[in-house]
């Protein structure tokens, strides 16, 4: 990767949107890249829309202003696309990455994109499964690392279980599901 990335995170209030956007972030300074990773958001609830962004690059960043023009878009709840236009300003070219059991085709032609654009990835699935609750950001994390070739997967991967080993070092079966959604997502997003 050597230009600069930018992702706009897509969730609902307690889905993991900020978290997924942070560790993304610390994942990727760990690696040597430069990186912004922050929220927007007012007086939030639970269940509420929020938003939260990355800036990826190899080279130094000079901006420090709001993401106008992702190249990535990830989706965490899919019931924002009824409600939040999730493409708006999205860069040409850029890729939608939707937590949905639906089929990539159905969702693109509901955004009015072309192929090659929209990704899905049944996060809900797989995080209950594997994890034993909802919670769509980790398995997210890993189909954005492979849709958006923005991290080298295996570096990636020994990262987050980093990570996740040193805040869940009492909880192995913690550490051992989510690295499990973490797979399953890698392998299991879709696009046309």
């Amino acid at each position: 990767m050597s230009e600069l990335v930018e992702i706009r995170w897509h969730g609902r209030g307690g889905q993991g949107s900020k978290t997924a956007s942070l560790l993304l972030g610390v994942v990727a300074s760990d690696l040597g890249l430069n990186v912004q990773a922050f929220p927007e958001y007012g007086p939030e609830r639970m269940g509420a829309p929020v938003l939260a962004f990355n800036r990826i690059s190899e080279g130094k960043m000079t901006l420090h202003c709001q993401i106008e023009s992702p190249k990535i878009v990830v989706v965490l709840d899919p019931t924002l696309l009824e409600v939040v236009d999730v493409t708006e300003n999205l860069a040409p070219g850029g890729k939608v990455l939707v937590n949905t059991n639906q089929k990539p085709e159905k969702i693109r032609k509901k955004l009015g994109l072309e192929p090659g654009q929209v990704f899905t990835c049944d996060a809900n699935k797989i995080s209950r499964e594997e994890i034993g609750a909802v919670f769509p950001n980790t398995p997210m994390l890993g189909a954005l690392v492979k849709v958006g070739n923005v991290l080298p997967i295996d570096q990636f991967r020994g990262k987050i279980e980093e990570e996740f080993s040193s805040k869940f070092s009492s909880k192995p079966e913690v550490v051992e599901g989510n690295l499990n959604a973490l797979d399953r997502a890698i392998q299991e997003v879709q696009g046309e």
